[in-house]
């Protein structure tokens, strides 16, 4: 992070100098080697000690848990529409040949889009033209439904797009394979091949996409909770480094790598209960 925090501290109150920042550095341990530094962090994270946000003036993990809550409501939903929405039209892309070229078009169009620019967009026409929605923010208690329609669309959009594209290319390439037509040979249904026989083999690599896309949807989650103004682990993070709140950037980056690794392991789980050759 770019910047002294102490020095940026001090900088708007000329009555400090340099024996209270020498003061400050060694009340925060910023006076000692970076290697120490982060073996001190380390020990505490380990101990249940997340430090103390000097951008909040409270402890970092009392900062944290609200924000963390927030966001997991806003990817999940996102997550789930995504997918059901791209395996959908990846199915019908794959299924029927005719549709293809207009789903194609749809996932590019969807992927081409800039999230600030949608979320912008549809501020406009949901909550200043309509006044259907609220135009940002969050709900005081409770989920905040209403609150939640947009960020989710913005987010939803691009991983839609890409979960379609990538469900067709797997799709068709399994349809390929000669146990499809063994399938069909024995009487079964399309839908049923389709479903019970196509769709488990293509579903693996979008799993494996999907868990991956956890910790990128993070990212694309800074700037829609910015849009919205919605409290956050995107904009938290965002005030972390602006602020040179080392603790809670710390805390923040640690999380949403631990919510990528469990992320991707469910997916490991997962793809061995829908494709039985990965177990055996």
């Amino acid at each position: 992070m770019p910047g002294d925090p102490i020095e940026l501290a001090i900088a708007g109150d000329p009555r400090l100098g340099p024996e209270d920042a020498a003061r400050m550095r060694a009340l925060h341990g910023l006076d000692r080697p970076l290697l120490a530094r982060y073996g001190a962090w380390a020990t505490g994270v380990l101990h249940g000690e997340f430090g103390y946000s000097r951008l909040f003036a409270v402890p970092a993990a009392s900062v944290l848990w609200p924000a963390l809550w927030s966001t997991l409501l806003l990817l999940g939903c996102a997550l789930a529409i995504a997918a059901a929405g791209g395996i959908a039209l990846g199915v019908l892309a794959a299924a029927r040949p005719r549709s293809g070229p207009w789903v194609d078009a749809v996932a590019v169009l969807g992927q081409a889009m800039p999230s600030f620019w949608l979320g912008i967009l549809l501020i406009i026409l949901f909550a200043v033209t309509l006044g259907w929605l609220p135009a940002g923010g969050s709900a005081d208690d409770g989920l905040g439904l209403r609150f939640l329609v947009l960020p989710v669309a913005t987010l939803a959009v691009a991983n839609i797009a890409a979960y379609a594209r990538h469900t067709a290319a797997a799709m068709r390439v399994a349809l390929s394979e000669p146990w499809v037509r063994t399938a069909r040979a024995k009487g079964a249904s399309g839908p049923r091949v389709l479903w019970r026989h196509v769709f488990p083999n293509a579903a693996v690599p979008v799993l494996t996409i999907a868990a991956l896309d956890a910790g990128a949807l993070v990212s694309g989650a800074v700037v829609t909770e910015t849009v919205f103004a919605r409290p956050g682990m995107g904009k938290l993070i965002y005030d972390a480094i602006m602020g040179n709140d080392y603790n809670l950037a710390l805390l923040a980056l640690l999380l949403v790598a631990l919510v990528t690794m469990l992320a991707t392991l469910a997916a490991d789980v997962a793809q061995r209960v829908i494709d039985p050759r990965i177990s055996a």
